[in-house]
């Protein structure tokens, strides 16, 4: 682990290209440190200046009299390597590369990136950057601001790490505009070095960040990233809200199966970053919006959400808006009923979302969400105040804010107001109750909440490894397919019985007579499909025949699938005959190797359901218990399994564990590409399933 603290918390500095001209790079940073109220010591260098903003200057950092914890260098990028290296003969204890011309501009500067990490890593100095914006640390015990821009935000207990210095410099605009503090802000550019992980583990132990915001691009080394922010998000229970940029991939490869074609990178990351535990959100605003929730509101007990307004239609948009969200908008007790009914006019309708009406004052309101807030039932109230001649919408800021401090429910105020919004969000701001300009905002930020709250309350699993595999005939499968680019389906078949993966029983024949006498034990209906290299998607070669029910169709249909393949000219390696499913639902279990997380598997309903529809999830392996059923559980077919209006409960249990089953395959031998078992029919709770179809695709 890397000693971060010269970098993020440092008692010395030397900025190395330090400027007297105003406007540039290396003045507004020089200024900038010096503004912020730094509480330790900063070093101006540049060798064409005696003084830099009436700070004496220095012409090298060699000549620097004092330990500098952190160097800052602001010069072209073809002499920071020689900058470098005076900092590590100087032994500064870290640095951050503010240059740009580097990867970001091709392979020229690649090479030159190349060479400063070389130089980081011979004396052993923690480098940020380079093309980045550099770092924030607004903690009273520092008060540092080393980036080029025009906001020093005020304290928090939020911290923000940012791949793109432009993405940072927007946050810090919006960060002030929505009264959110932090506590560490850092641009980590191209991450030569020093890089999100190295970052994240610091921040793990951060005792002044409560919330972390990301904003990212790429990962260095995902395995390694799941850990950290499982880690911090599980035991630290510090929430993390990430916006991860690049959600299409243009000319992505078109794959040769269902899996493939359906694992895109976006709907990857979203499984892989719901495995770390992280909120993902879409845009910036919406960082603000929630962290602000986040950091000062507690977490809520349950998703019972009460809603009080003083307009009819606003409360049915907040009770949609939170339905949608997955919150509960719960009735209220028998108590709170008969409080309310003491406090507001017959003529109201007693219900949540509670709607005080038009003409109600201020004390009407405020006692009415009093009693919301004491309503047992309740875990968390959104407020939502409309312009009325009866109150003013300041003062009603004012008493939610006074009647915050003393419940320990989050509360979220969205108070329609373009009459000074900016003084009555201050107010709410005094109790830390975050406003928003519209219900449907606030529900979103509490159904994230709830997510988080039962995130961290989960049953913890493990990888479960099963030990009833026969790994050596997997090898000896494989060891006939060295230079094919799939496996045949009665092989594929043979590698899940290794497995243990239930398949549908099955015989292959390489002739009708054969086929006639293997399928009197087998019995009907059957199904005959060809087996041949030069046939990969059997239905459209004519390569497959379904629901067989006597000799007479068998051999009609035998006749004919060699007849299409000999017509096509197709090698046939023989004639798979398998009986055929009973009626059950059609499920898809599937892996594929993606090129940034490696293995992930994937589940949906099966059948032409899983083109038509996508309804599918996904997992990077190695996968654990809990992490199968929530793949299940994610989709819309999940209410077919689990009995949706009083039907049949299927075999959940048999799915998660071919789920597990299959990713521990995935992880043993790293031969495949995409698997595909599709479908995958399962039947009523305790009677299992079987696979019977399975495509295997070879790196």
């Amino acid at each position: 682990m890397k000693n971060l603290t010269p970098l993020l918390s440092p008692q010395t500095i030397a900025v190395i290209g330090a400027s007297t001209k105003k406007g540039s790079i290396g003045n507004i940073v020089f200024s900038n440190i010096l503004l912020s109220g730094y509480t330790g010591v900063v070093y101006p260098v540049n060798p064409n200046a005696k003084s830099v903003l009436g700070v004496k200057a220095y012409p090298s950092v060699l000549d620097v009299p004092d330990e500098i914890d952190l160097g800052i260098i602001i010069v072209p990028a073809a002499i920071v390597k020689d900058i470098l290296e005076d900092c590590g003969k100087k032994g500064v204890k870290s640095v951050i590369v503010i240059s740009a011309g580097f990867r970001e501009i091709g392979e020229k500067g690649a090479l030159l990136e190349e060479e400063i990490k070389k130089i980081a890593q011979k004396y052993n100095i923690p480098l940020l950057g380079p093309n980045c914006f550099g770092i924030i640390n607004a903690s009273p015990k520092v008060r540092l601001n080393t980036t080029f821009g025009r906001v020093m935000p005020n304290f928090g207990n939020i911290s923000f790490l940012t791949q793109s210095g432009a993405v940072g410099a927007t946050a810090l605009e919006l960060a002030s505009a929505y009264e959110v503090g932090f506590s560490l802000f850092v641009s980590f550019g191209n991450k030569a070095d020093v890089n999100e992980n190295d970052l994240l583990l610091y921040l793990k132990e951060d005792e002044e960040t409560k919330v972390i915001l990301l904003y990212l691009e790429d990962l260095t080394s995902p395995r390694e990233f799941l850990e950290i922010t499982r880690d911090i998000t599980t035991n630290y229970k510090k929430p993390i809200l990430a916006i991860k940029a690049g959600r299409t991939e243009a000319g992505q490869r078109a794959a040769s199966s269902h899996t493939g074609a359906l694992a895109g990178s976006d709907e990857i990351y979203n499984a892989f970053l719901d495995q770390c535990g992280i909120l993902r959100v879409d845009k910036i605003e919406d960082l603000f919006n929630y962290a602000k929730a986040f950091a000062y509101q507690p977490l809520p007990k349950g998703r019972r959400v009460g809603i009080i307004t003083n307009a009819g239609g606003i409360g049915v948009m907040a009770a949609d808006a939170a339905a949608l969200k997955g919150l509960e908008v719960t009735r209220f007790t028998k108590d709170t009923e008969e409080k309310l009914k003491k406090i507001l006019p017959p003529q109201v309708n007693i219900a949540n979302p509670l709607d005080v009406v038009g003409d109600a004052d201020e004390e009407r309101y405020i006692q009415s969400l009093k009693a919301i807030l004491e309503d047992e039932n309740i875990d968390a109230v959104v407020a939502n105040w409309t312009p009325s001649i009866m109150a003013e919408t300041k003062r009603i800021a004012k008493r939610i804010s006074e009647i915050a401090l003393h419940y320990n429910k989050p509360i979220f105020a969205s108070l329609l107001t373009l009459e000074n919004p900016k003084e009555v969000i201050e107010i709410l701001w005094e109790a830390k109750v975050p406003y928003y300009s519209f219900p449907e905002e606030g529900c979103a930020a509490l159904a994230l909440m709830v997510k988080f709250k039962e995130w961290t309350e989960r049953k913890l699993t493990e990888i479960k490894k099963f030990e009833d595999v026969r790994t050596e005939k997997v090898a000896e499968i494989l060891a006939k397919y060295k230079d094919k680019k799939f496996i045949l389906e009665p092989d594929g078949y043979e590698i899940l019985k290794a497995y243990n993966i239930p398949v549908m029983p099955y015989f292959v024949v390489n002739s009708l007579e054969e086929c006639i006498e293997k399928v009197k034990t087998l019995g009907y209906p059957v199904v005959l499909k060809v087996v041949s290299f030069d046939v990969l998607h059997k239905t459209e070669a004519g390569g497959v025949f379904i629901d067989i029910e006597d000799e007479e169709e068998l051999k009609e249909k035998y006749e004919l699938l060699i007849n299409n393949m000999k017509k096509k000219n197709f090698n046939i390696e023989g004639i798979l005959c398998q009986k055929m499913a009973e009626e059950g639902v059609e499920t898809i279990i599937g892996a594929k190797k993606d090129r940034i997380f490696g293995n992930v598997v994937m589940f949906g309903m099966g059948g032409i359901y899983v083109e038509v529809f996508k309804d599918v999830s996904f997992r990077v392996c190695p996968m654990r218990e809990l992490s199968a059923y929530h793949m299940i559980e994610e989709t819309k077919g999940y209410q077919i399994l689990k009995g949706a209006r009083k039907g049949k409960v299927y075999s959940i249990d048999t799915i998660a564990e071919v789920l597990m089953r299959l990713s521990q395959l995935v992880c043993e031998f790293n031969n495949f590409l995409e698997i595909d078992i599709n479908p995958f029919i399962v039947y009523e709770k305790n009677k299992g399933g079987y696979a019977c179809d399975a495509r295997f695709i070879l790196c």
